[in-house]
C-alpha cells in the first residue's frame, strides 16, 4: 500500500475535526498501521491536550528552522497500548509496542501566542517557504518512519497555513455540521480552493459531524469518576453505526449539497453529547472502544480504504 496523507479541514471552527482526526489516527495505529499525526492548526493547536503531553520541542521549532524533525516528533505508541506516553526519540528503535503491531508518532504545534506570531513574522511566513517546509516535513516522516498514513489537522478557513497543508495531502476531509452556515461556507471553500486540488489529483470528501438526532448519552456514561467497569455502553444509545438510522447519505440536505458540489459524503457522525460536553477531551476509541462513536470512526477508516 502506498503511504497516504489525509487532511482534516473545515470552513469554520467547532465542527469537531480535531476530535475525529485524533481518534482516527489512534484507531489506525491500534489496527496495526504506522501512523503519524501532526497538529498543523497553527493558530489554535490543541492536540497535545488529548495526549496530555508538554513537549520540549514543537513543530514550530522545526518550521522556523530552530530544531530538527527528530527533536519534535514524539513516540506515542505506548499510549495507544497502555494509556501512557513514552516521549521517546523520533529515531528510537520502536521500544514502544502495542498488541496490534502498529505505531503512532505525534507532532504538536505550540499554542503560545508569541510562538504563533513568530511563525507569522519569520521567513516561513511566505506561501512558498511554508509549502517547501511542509513538503519536506511530509516526505521525511513518510520516508524515515515508513508511514502508512500521515494525518494532518489543519486550521479552519482559507489561510496560508491551512491551504498549504491541504496542498501536501492526498485526501481532503472537509468536515462540517448540518446547517446553513456550514453548508454555504463549505460551498465557498470547494469553489475557491478544493476544485484546484482535485484537478491536480487530490481526493476530497464531505465529512458530516455532530449531526442532530442523537444527543441522548448512555446512562452513567463518562460519569464523574470515569469508572469503566460500571459503564453501560448499550443502555440509552441508538445502536452501532451499521444499525443507526443516521448513516452516510441519510442526513436531510446532505445528498443535495454533495450533488451540488460534486463531492461524495464519506460518512455522517451523530452528535454524541457525552463526548461533546465532557469536562475533559479524551480519545474515545482507546478508552471506550464499545462506544458507538468508535464504530463511526471504524466506518470512516473503511470508507478511506475503499476511496
Amino acid at each position: 500500500m502506498n503511504p497516504t496523507s489525509i487532511a482534516f479541514h473545515s470552513y469554520k471552527g467547532g465542527t469537531g475535526k480535531t476530535t475525529i482526526a485524533c481518534n482516527f489516527a489512534a484507531q489506525l495505529a491500534k489496527r496495526g498501521n504506522r501512523v503519524g499525526l501532526l497538529d498543523l492548526d497553527i493558530y489554535a493547536p490543541s492536540i497535545q491536550t488529548y495526549f496530555e503531553i508538554e513537549p520540549k520541542r514543537w513543530l514550530n521549532n522545526y518550521l522556523n528552522s530552530s530544531a530538527d524533525l527528530a527533536e519534535v516528533i514524539i513516540d506515542g505508541n505506548q499510549f495507544v497500548s497502555s494509556g501512557k506516553v513514552n516521549p521517546g526519540n523520533y529515531n528510537s528503535k520502536e521500544k514502544s509496542t502495542n498488541p496490534g503491531g502498529g505505531n503512532l508518532w505525534l507532532g504538536f504545534s505550540n499554542p503560545r501566542s508569541e510562538e504563533i506570531l513568530q511563525l507569522e513574522t519569520t521567513g516561513t511566513s511566505t506561501a512558498r517557504e511554508i509549502l517547501k517546509k511542509l513538503i519536506l516535513l511530509k516526505e521525511k516522516m513518510l520516508t524515515d518512519l515508513r508511514l502508512d498514513y500521515l494525518i494532518i489537522d489543519t486550521s479552519p478557513g482559507i489561510r496560508t497555513w491551512s491551504i498549504n497543508a491541504l496542498a501536501v495531502s492526498d485526501i481532503l476531509l472537509l468536515t462540517l455540521k448540518s446547517g446553513d452556515i456550514d453548508s454555504k461556507g463549505t460551498k465557498r471553500l470547494v469553489e475557491d480552493i478544493y476544485d484546484t486540488f482535485t484537478r491536480h489529483g487530490s481526493k476530497s470528501y464531505l465529512l458530516y459531524n455532530r449531526v442532530q438526532g442523537y444527543c441522548k448519552p448512555p446512562k452513567d456514561y463518562l460519569g464523574a469518576n470515569n469508572n469503566k467497569s460500571n459503564l453501560s455502553y448499550k443502555e440509552g444509545i441508538s445502536g452501532p453505526a451499521e444499525e443507526n438510522p443516521l448513516k452516510s447519505g441519510s442526513l436531510m440536505g446532505e445528498p443535495k449539497l454533495s450533488q451540488e458540489l460534486g463531492i461524495k459524503t464519506i460518512t455522517s457522525i451523530p452528535c454524541f453529547c457525552d463526548i461533546q460536553f465532557s469536562e475533559k477531551e479524551f480519545l474515545t476509541v482507546l478508552n471506550y472502544p464499545e462506544h458507538p462513536f468508535s464504530n463511526y470512526v471504524n466506518e470512516l477508516i473503511t470508507g478511506i480504504r475503499s476511496a
